[in-house]
């Protein structure tokens, strides 16, 4: 699979990816203000920004917060799309028609590729592919961020994959909620990538993490933790000790992230 060619809505609205924005700011800080080498001139490349760019626009000015000349690249399939972009469009921010085979100059870095409810019209046995394809472009140390939202954005599950040097590898698996719909794990099943959606069956380690991180929500609220955010912290915090991995750094879990980073990565 080598091209975006499976059409979308795409009615994205400002604000629906703001959550892994500030993410990325927070967490990404050094990938984001690189600057030596290669990496000076290292681009954002937001892949399938939609009908209208709003979520490009609004990553490339949280980004450009740290990094002010951080070159940004906006990519579409559909051609009316592109060209009804160009009215953004300026000296460091670029809109380009394409697909998972990146439409980037020659000589042209980037340091992090963001594709986000693209796939999940896709076969869960392309999904491989497709990452390996939109990570080709990026910087060692770089970054692709795969997954899904909800129409608002106030749920989110990405896999973020890291350029090594032997190849792309699948670092970890961040959740979000910003508790607007309450909190229990099972409101994440449905925005799990692609790759994961159908797994979370007896057998299957999605299925298992799910099924342990439910337990430990049922004792976070019989021990009175009760508020969205309070079953969420105590949830994972007990989750921590039944699964390797976690990350229980207190703005994470103040701010609704849960970072899981299995050893080894995040399986197949």
């Amino acid at each position: 699979m080598t091209s975006l060619d499976k059409k979308t809505r795409g009615r994205t609205s400002h604000g629906r990816l703001r959550a892994l924005d500030v993410y990325l700011v927070h967490q990404e800080r050094e990938l984001l203000v690189r600057s030596e080498g290669d990496w000076a001139r290292a681009a954002f490349v937001d892949v399938g920004f939609g009908e209208h760019p709003w979520t490009t626009l609004d990553s490339a000015e949280a980004f450009r917060a740290l990094h002010p000349g951080l070159p940004v690249v906006g990519v579409e399939l559909e051609a009316p799309r592109v060209e009804s972009a160009q009215a953004h469009a300026d000296a460091l921010t670029s809109f380009r028609q394409g697909g998972f085979d990146l439409p980037l100059v020659p000589g042209e870095r980037v340091r992090l590729i963001r594709a986000m409810n693209l796939l999940r019209g896709y076969r869960p046995e392309d999904v491989p592919g497709i990452h390996q394809k939109l990570g080709e472009p990026l910087l060692k140390g770089g970054l692709l961020v795969e997954g899904s939202t909800d129409t608002s954005g106030a749920v989110l599950v990405a896999h973020l994959l890291r350029r090594v040097p032997e190849g792309l590898s699948r670092e970890a698996l961040l959740f979000h909620t910003d508790f607007s719909r309450g909190f229990a794990p099972v409101l994440f099943r449905d925005w799990l990538p692609r790759d994961f959606r159908r797994r979370v069956k007896p057998g299957e380690p999605i299925h298992t993490f799910f099924s342990d991180w439910t337990e430990a929500w049922q004792e976070a609220r019989e021990a009175g933790y009760s508020e969205p955010p309070e079953a969420f912290r105590h949830s994972v915090l007990r989750l921590a000790s039944r699964v390797e991995g976690l990350v229980t750094d207190v703005w994470l879990l103040d701010n609704g992230y849960l970072l899981w980073k299995p050893p080894g990565g995040v399986f197949r």
